[in-house]
């Protein structure tokens, strides 16, 4: 069996140190384009195989990052829900396209002190977290000695960690003061108020509501999970109730598309009779039947300032949250398509 070959050999064969061949190897630009070059070329034409294990072991690093859905709030929540894998994705071809790895994980049952387990794992070099579910204390405790944290989720008071996300309030506020100026008055919010992005959200649905001199009634504040039977559940809990309203304002496309099959299960026509508006934009909402209107959060570019601002924590950069402006994207279920 032949012996394997060692970066020793490469060295005596390329007339370096062995120090030079690791830099060579690395793409370091500490060594000339040609010498560089030249070591390569031998390093294949020998069949040299570069041991990542043992390099990350040296260089204390593991060339991964961790991506992780904490779902205190929603234990019932899949990572195949369109909004994790939507996200996720744009998240995987960010990370992937500067070489590292990623390592997904879920975690159910959050229990006090799962955050600082999982990073004293050592298994990653930075974490993202997508949602902050009902862990913000959590998230907090966890960054005052943890840089490398960054959160996909709303910006709150007294917060530490840095988050990444949309304007909740300003997306709220313009999905309902668009149903206002269609004319409707009667309008229901569907939504876990408990979560922070959907009480920011609320928060802009009342605004927009104080601001027409509507007052907001109780009735029409329906809880709702993020899961499609839950959510066609609570729709159908707030048509049985006798409420009368004449539109929707759902906190996620999930939840939006589900209301729209329970209203349509109802008799009741989405938009003629019901006007229903989503949040995020996903790509369901454009092929539901009616096309959703829905506030857009644009994940291509969330990911892509999660991602950069992870490795500048990565480097020992302690920076800023990001809040990125939400757009509403009108379709027929709103009752006024462009």
């Amino acid at each position: 069996m032949a012996v394997p070959i060692k970066m020793a050999d490469i060295a005596r064969l390329a007339g370096v140190s062995v120090s030079t061949v690791s830099r060579a190897l690395a793409g370091s630009s500490l060594v000339p384009s040609a010498k560089r070059e030249e070591i390569l070329a031998i390093a294949q034409a020998q069949g040299y195989v570069i041991n990542e294990q043992a390099r990350n072991l040296r260089l204390k690093k593991t060339r991964t990052i961790g991506v992780v859905i904490p779902l205190g709030h929603e234990v019932g929540q899949l990572i195949s829900d369109p909004f994790f894998i939507e996200l996720f994705g744009r998240l995987a071809d960010e990370i992937t396209a500067r070489d590292y790895n990623v390592l997904l994980s879920k975690i159910a049952k959050p229990e006090p002190g799962w955050l600082d387990r999982l990073i004293q794992s050592q298994r990653t070099d930075g974490v993202i977290i997508i949602g902050q579910s009902d862990q913000h204390e959590a998230l907090n405790n966890t960054a005052r000695t943890h840089l490398p944290l960054v959160v996909w989720g709303a910006h709150m008071p007294n917060q530490i960690y840095c988050s990444v996300g949309s304007d909740n309030i300003g997306g709220g506020y313009t999905a309902v003061r668009h149903l206002i100026r269609l004319g409707r008055r009667r309008i229901a919010f569907l939504g876990l108020t408990d979560v922070p992005e959907v009480n920011l959200r609320r928060e802009g649905y009342l605004r927009a509501l104080a601001e027409a001199g509507i007052k907001a009634d109780p009735a029409l504040i329906e809880p709702a999970h993020f899961t499609v039977d839950t959510a066609y559940d609570s729709m159908r809990h707030l048509i049985d109730s006798g409420v009368g309203f004449d539109a929707v304002f759902a906190v996620s496309d999930v939840i939006a598309v589900a209301a729209m099959k329970a209203l349509n299960a109802a008799g009741r026509r989405v938009p003629e009779d019901v006007s229903v508006i989503g949040f995020d934009d996903i790509n369901v909402a454009a092929y539901s039947s009616p096309p959703l209107t829905s506030v857009r959060q644009d994940l291509a570019r969330g990911a892509r300032v999660m991602v950069d601002l992870l490795f500048r924590r990565m480097e020992g950069e302690d920076t800023p949250s990001a809040t990125m402006p939400a757009e509403l994207v009108v379709r027929r279920s709103c009752g006024a398509a462009t």
